[in-house]
């Protein structure tokens, strides 16, 4: 029998038996969580990162972390994608710290959008993107983490306050400050 990954379209994702399953062994049930976190978990990590090659990294090491602990998550009221957002976020602090002591890699590429669109436009979106993740990077740790696993990750805000531990009008308050950082930074730009 096939396990069903969660989505808008397959409420029926009953996310503890699946991860009481992969806790005992059940490859199949594993790779499930894994297909629902990874796109989820690279987005909010290339959101942090400067480059594809690092997020890809950082999001490998997330989840060996995961597999490697696996055992151990005990359900205490959030669910397991908060735990596995604690992870990615831990990741990606380590991984900044180590970057600063050696430097960094080679910027991460922009999307440029459908290549049929008009090329001034998509240079106009591409600069827009590029300024927005420079200012981004100059949010504080709070404001940053919250859009990074709002709009790169699309968690929803009771996910994000989850995965932080924080209430959901904390992560609004977050959220609406940092919005408001990045339009004046990027308007000043």
């Amino acid at each position: 029998m096939q396990t069903k990954v969660r989505s808008e379209l397959a409420p029926e994702f009953d996310e503890r038996r699946l991860v009481e399953r992969a806790q005992g062994g059940d490859r199949e049930a594993l790779g499930d969580l894994y297909s629902f976190y990874f796109p989820r978990v690279y987005r909010y990590v290339a959101g942090r990162v400067r480059s594809t090659q690092d997020a890809e990294d950082v999001t490998e090491e997330t989840f060996l972390r995961m597999v490697t602990h696996l055992r151990r998550f005990q359900w205490r009221g959030a669910p397991f994608g908060a735990w596995v957002f604690r992870i990615a976020r831990n990741e990606v602090i380590s991984h900044v710290r180590r970057q600063r002591r050696r430097g960094a890699r080679a910027p991460l590429p922009e999307e440029l959008g459908d290549a049929r669109q008009d090329h001034a436009a998509a240079f106009e979106q591409h600069d827009l993107l590029r300024q927005v993740r420079l200012a981004s990077e100059r949010l504080p740790e709070a404001q940053a983490d919250v859009i990074a696993l709002r709009f790169g990750a699309g968690l929803s805000v009771a996910e994000t306050a989850r995965a932080l531990a924080k209430t959901e009008n904390n992560v609004k308050v977050l959220q609406h400050r940092a919005i408001a950082k990045l339009r004046g930074m990027v308007r000043r730009e």
